[in-house]
């Protein structure tokens, strides 16, 4: 039974509604601060928490729950008689449920304001009864969620005991909640880009998907609590519910568009680009992406980096597409492009600012900071040097390259791709994949270095004109020789880009 709740809650959703059943199930209510003066100001009989502990708040409220009268209240064992006997003795009444959620440190950790301000909104008092309570959850009920308020409402109504299994989970929710918060706090202070000795993640629930990768896999969307993203902030304007697929694809095809100050189209299927184009305008990116890979493009994604006007969205209704993402669409492109309901169409808020990669293996996780760097330095290694239009060729192709899955080579012209050799588990067989469907290419990137004079070999046969790559193998003499004798200009950069 129910005899003393403890309030304590920044967000006052539904409280009163909470409050009402247990001040009609005649249970004695205590509560804090301004938790204390809604809940009196709105009729509900309290007792403010300093008459319990007689100690008054103090440090601009930093404490007042941190009290042995209450977490004597909240941790005592009911069947315990040594514990029950003590706490009669010291005159303590047990609390038989508690109240409480956190001050919004998720949100207040991605706002514009100093450092000082953030510290401030890292909440003691309230983690610690939580934890209390969740730790004695057989004889105390805690509740951190305002959703668990109305299913705790009905059993009192009801008279109904909260059962086992109900306490349990509502305990198990406070540690996740609590998980989350502190690594929140530790990621904050400890910076994103550190690797601590325990690595900890903050992540809520967004949605749940309808299936995984494959439809008998399960899936949800966690976005991280504190700070922002790209994935973290989307608006989806039209279609279907986004799927497990969508997502990543949606990342990488926006992650392509944002590495380009021009104006950039990237069509991506199945996680891989198969067609990037800059040009003057998002119809024209668009017309040249197809292009790239007509075939491939079919069931894919396409993302912009500029607002997509009704032109553009004439032009991309004509294919089935599953998601078009892009940071704004005007007014009539967005009543042509809803007139496919399925349709995904994401306007996406945020460029994309990646700081750590991570990857489940079983038993672990490997982490590691983004590929955000495209050269050490254009270092020319052949007797001919690249054309100034080469050049930004061969820096386009290579920005491209970052994106696609090693063994990865892409060819390109005037700021298109032409092709893309993806995923391969040998260089000169993604360069074939490449360089047939790109027979008018011009230059070349490759992900890694070439182990052989074999594809500046096979790219002679294409005409190819410029190639861009890491350099660094110990047959680096082949390719350059290999150049020299076709008369192709080579770069090195220093900087590998494999993509697992």
């Amino acid at each position: 039974m129910i005899k003393t709740a403890l309030i304590s809650v920044f967000d006052k959703e539904n409280i009163l509604g909470l409050a009402t059943s247990l001040q009609n199930s005649g249970v004695e209510i205590i509560s804090t601060g301004g938790t204390f003066k809604y809940l009196k100001e709105n009729g509900i009989k309290v007792v403010e928490i300093s008459d319990v502990t007689g100690f008054e708040e103090i440090l601009d409220g930093r404490v007042k729950t941190l009290h042995p009268v209450i977490h004597s209240g909240i941790l005592a064992i009911r069947d315990n008689k040594e514990h029950m006997a003590t706490i009669k003795a010291k005159g303590i009444k047990p609390i038989d449920m508690v109240v409480v959620n956190l001050y919004p440190f998720f949100d207040k950790v991605c706002e514009d304001i100093s450092f000082e301000e953030k510290v401030e909104f890292i909440d003691i008092g309230g983690p610690t009864m939580l934890r209390a309570a969740a730790k004695n959850f057989k004889d105390v009920i805690v509740l951190s969620d305002v959703s668990d308020y109305e299913n705790i409402i009905k059993k009192m109504d009801a008279k109904e005991e909260v059962d086992f299994d109900t306490r349990k989970h509502l305990a198990g929710k406070v540690f996740n909640l609590v998980s989350a918060y502190d690594a929140a706090i530790s990621n904050f202070l400890l910076g994103e880009e550190s690797y601590p000795d325990y690595l900890s993640i903050s992540y809520k629930k967004q949605m749940d998907l309808r299936y995984g990768e494959n439809p008998h896999q399960s899936a949800a969307y966690y976005v991280k609590t504190a700070g922002n993203g790209a994935m973290k902030n989307f608006e989806q304007l039209n279609g279907k519910e986004l799927s497990y697929n969508n997502i990543k694809d949606m990342d990488i095809a926006w992650k392509v568009v944002c590495d380009f100050d021009e104006i950039t189209c990237c069509a991506l299927k199945h996680n891989t680009p198969c067609g990037v184009a800059i040009g003057s305008s998002t119809l024209e990116t668009y017309k040249k992406a197809y292009e790239c890979d007509p075939m491939s493009i079919f069931g894919g994604i396409v993302a912009f980096n500029r607002k997509v006007d009704k032109e553009t969205a004439l032009e991309l209704k004509k294919i089935f597409l599953e998601v078009i993402i892009a940071p704004d669409f005007d007014e009539d492109a967005l009543e042509v492009l809803k007139g496919k309901k399925n349709l995904r169409v994401v306007k996406c808020l945020n460029k994309s600012e990646g700081t750590i990669n991570m990857v489940t293996v079983d038993g672990g996780i490997l982490v590691q900071s983004s590929d955000d760097k495209l050269a050490e330095e254009i270092k020319v290694v052949t007797k001919k040097s690249p054309t100034q239009a080469e050049v930004k060729d061969l820096i386009f192709a290579m920005k491209v390259v970052k994106y696609v899955k090693s063994n990865a080579i892409v060819v390109v012209k005037d700021g298109v791709t032409k092709g893309i050799g993806v995923g391969q588990v040998n260089r000169i067989w993604a360069a074939e994949h490449a360089l047939e469907r790109g027979v008018d290419a011009t230059v070349m990137a490759s992900d890694a270095f070439f182990p052989f004079g074999d594809v500046v070999e096979l790219a002679a046969k294409y005409n190819i004109k410029a190639i861009i790559q890491p350099g660094g193998s110990i047959k680096d003499v082949q390719s350059i020789e290999m150049c020299d004798k076709n008369e192709i200009a080579m770069v090195f950069t220093g900087i590998r880009h494999f993509k697992h």
